[in-house]
């Protein structure tokens, strides 16, 4: 099936940098960074299904897995997100050629900063769970990029700090009782450190320190297997619940 893209009004490809100001002038809420986070995300996951529909993306932001905080926006809120998305040129509507009533929704947002995959990655899991070590960015990227060492997350993030104007991650304080430092992103709003629960701090101090020329951090290994088994399952529950929902659209549609 293809698609069709409808720019918003202000948003024309000759004069994007006018229209929509400079990446260091981007003011995002709560919702606007969880939609695009979300749309980041589900354009390499499930590609099959994005762009994505209002239903889609209401249930990407309210995913119980992968996210933190944990969220319940109304179809609404988010379609009032949305709508603030397309007036900043960070989000367009898409509609299908073959005449669907469906409309869908996809990002605009790594044109806007120019950012390439790795750097996407990074700053995606940041705005959908909060501030992270560097080792919980690669475990937590593995679907959206796959790094081959901690040395390239810890690029792409000094990359992203030293973005011109302001930087998009800044490197957080070491929190008592954690022997690694924590990332958090710039973009629109900043998660502050008391917001990030114990269970989170607590995940983070079970990284080993790396000894001199072993930058790989060692995790202890029955928590790195129950975490890989319970991130697939949390996928398959998804992907369930994505299907599910575009079975809903389709039905919608021949109604």
């Amino acid at each position: 099936m293809e698609y069709r893209t409808i720019r918003p009004a202000m948003f024309s490809t000759e004069s994007a940098d006018e229209a929509i100001g400079p990446a260091s002038e981007l003011t995002l809420d709560e919702v606007e960074l969880r939609l695009l986070g979300s749309l980041v995300e589900k354009e390499t996951t499930t590609p099959e299904y994005y762009p994505l529909t209002l239903n889609a993306l209401c249930s990407a932001c309210n995913q119980k897995s992968s996210r933190h905080p944990v969220v319940s926006y109304s179809s609404a809120e988010v379609n009032a997100a949305l709508a603030r998305l397309r007036e900043k040129g960070l989000a367009t509507e898409i509609t299908s050629s073959e005449g669907s009533r469906v409309a869908r929704y996809r990002h605009l947002f790594l044109v806007r900063l120019q950012l390439n995959q790795r750097e996407a990655a990074v700053l995606c899991v940041l705005m959908l769970r909060g501030p992270q070590t560097i080792g919980e960015i690669r475990g937590r990227s593995e679907r959206l990029f796959q790094f081959s060492s901690l040395d390239e997350v810890e690029e792409s993030l000094a990359l992203l700090a030293s973005e011109e104007g302001r930087p998009l991650v800044v490197k957080l304080p070491r929190a008592a009782g954690t022997k690694e430092s924590r990332y958090a992103h710039q973009v629109g709003v900043l998660v502050a450190v008391d917001e990030v629960p114990i269970a989170d701090i607590a995940s983070s101090s079970r990284m080993q320190a790396a000894p001199r020329g072993r930058p790989e951090l060692q995790p202890d290994l029955p928590d790195q297997r129950v975490t890989a088994l319970e991130q697939e399952v949390n996928d398959l529950k998804e992907r369930l619940t994505e299907i599910e929902r575009q079975f809903e659209d389709f039905r919608r549609i021949l109604e």
